[in-house]
């Protein structure tokens, strides 16, 4: 296991912090995926999924365990937009880059 574990289920995504803190948003209650570009890097993470839900939300370094299998799962929510993924991997400033869903004003 890496610093960083993210891992999901039919019901609900789960981040466990490496203080043993776990963030978790359900699939139901899921309402936006956010990509945030930052300037902490390189020596510390600085792209992070954010997941964002009515009743609770998870922030999941990218490169964390399990992302993969999340991006691919991400990937299939109806109206994800891939195009949002590749202005965030060409971006250099603090940004955010909204891949799904919509957020409150």
């Amino acid at each position: 296991m890496g610093l960083f574990n993210v891992e999901f289920d039919e019901t609900e995504i789960r981040y466990k912090r490496s203080n043993g803190k776990i963030e978790k948003v359900s699939w139901n209650d899921l309402k936006a995926v956010i990509l945030r570009n930052t300037d902490s890097g390189p020596f510390e993470p600085d792209v992070f999924w954010i997941l964002i839900g009515s009743k609770g939300g998870c922030v999941i370094p990218q490169g964390a365990t399990g992302e993969k299998e999340l991006l691919d799962r991400l990937m299939a929510l109806p109206g994800f937009d891939p195009k949002a993924m590749i202005a965030s991997a060409t971006c250099t400033e603090n940004q955010d880059f909204l891949c799904w869903g919509e957020l409150d004003s």
